[in-house]
């Protein structure tokens, strides 16, 4: 009997300890998720009528591209493979650049990321758009600012030729020609 006593005595210490750690644990996830709820920024949006600065790249196709190449009136994505919002958005943006005034002309598509990673985005946006795969911090990502995504834009030449944001918020159900 006696060592039934203390048997039952030992579990029950060492549920009240298994206890105060969990609590312990619980508390300390909360001021985890909290700390990293505040360092957490928004996704940051191009301004309309933000300039686009200078750029020289190349396509998958080995395209030169230059912003003077653009035409006058572009819509402009950028995705990444790894972001689920860019792959829900995928097939929207294609059918949307399908009916594009101009053709893939018109249409400019930016795949973050290394070659491997966005095959599969190339080959979706091939058809329709003019395509370029860089990293974050590449040439097309500076010129516009982009680090987000996915981006979705519509560019057009100001009065003295600049090239300028003129839509932040490309409504991709809406039809092409109607933003235009």
């Amino acid at each position: 009997m006696p060592f039934l006593i203390a048997a039952v005595v030992l579990v029950g210490a060492l549920c009240a300890l298994d206890l105060a750690l969990t609590l312990g644990v619980i508390k300390r996830l909360h001021e985890h998720t909290e700390l990293l709820a505040s360092t957490r920024r928004p996704a940051e949006r191009i301004d309309v009528g933000s300039e686009i600065s200078e750029f020289e790249t190349s396509t998958v196709d080995g395209e030169h591209l230059l912003p003077g190449l653009l035409p006058e009136q572009t819509l402009v994505a950028f995705f990444s493979p790894g972001c689920e919002p860019c792959r829900d958005k995928l097939p929207k943006f294609v059918e949307y650049a399908r009916r594009q005034p101009g053709g893939r002309t018109g249409v400019l598509s930016v795949v973050i990321g290394d070659p491997a990673q966005t095959a599969g985005f190339v080959s979706e946006l091939g058809p329709v758009a003019r395509v370029v795969v860089e990293k974050p911090d590449g040439p097309l990502s500076a010129a516009f600012k982009a680090r987000s995504y996915p981006t979705v834009l519509r560019v057009e030449r100001d009065g003295v030729g600049r090239l300028v944001v003129v839509d932040n918020q490309v409504r991709l159900d809406r039809p092409a020609a109607a933003t235009a």
